[in-house]
């Protein structure tokens, strides 16, 4: 008898774990669609936080028209410079190096980030869509680097790029070479 119950037992144990870990199928397909080269050169990184209110409602803000989202944004943001049109050049002749269409300023060069969704809420008869999610995802990164463009790191990136810049310098006359820098055109605004 005790051996018949603790054969159940264990049985029950088993399925109740079945049923925890439950069935999973997942599936990616990974596909490299294109391999460019560039230039560029990143010389400041910075870290941001932020916390990312998001409320929708139709006609009167009662809960069951009402649909939110809190969360916290993560980023990581790489400022520096665009390298592609830059050109060097040596004039052996003259013992002269030429760097040609130097960017004169810097760039955010790239933004990672990650939300963490805190509290999402959704109304009888306004709920979340795909569509939602992707531009909470985009003003979240596009808030981000707009506070990137605003705060220190461009200047920080600005100072680091001419830090180079003389040390390339330094480099060169010390091995007995000039070096002449030209600056790239800045791309006037339309209008």
């Amino acid at each position: 008898m005790v051996g018949l119950f603790a054969a159940g037992y264990v049985v029950a144990l088993y399925a109740s774990r079945q049923k925890e870990e439950g069935k999973r199928l997942e599936e990616s397909t990974v596909l490299l669609e294109r391999i460019r080269t560039v230039a560029k050169m990143v010389t400041v990184e910075g870290q941001f936080s932020e916390l990312y209110r998001y409320e929708d409602f139709w006609g009167y803000d009662w809960w069951i028209f009402r649909k939110k989202a809190l969360m916290r944004v993560k980023a990581k943001v790489s400022v520096g410079f665009d390298l592609d049109r830059m050109k060097m050049e040596l004039d052996k002749t003259t013992w002269t190096l030429y760097i040609r269409n130097v960017p004169r300023e810097p760039q955010v060069i790239a933004i990672d980030h990650q939300i963490d969704y805190y509290d999402i809420s959704e109304g009888t008869f306004n709920a979340f869509s795909e569509k939602d999610y992707s531009r909470i995802q985009k003003n979240a990164r596009d808030m981000i680097a707009q506070k990137a463009a605003e705060g220190e790191l461009m200047a920080r990136a600005r100072k680091q790029g001419l830090e180079l810049l003389e040390l390339i310098g330094f480099m060169a006359r010390s091995a007995g070479w000039n070096v002449e820098l030209q600056y790239a055109e800045e791309a006037k605004p339309a209008g």
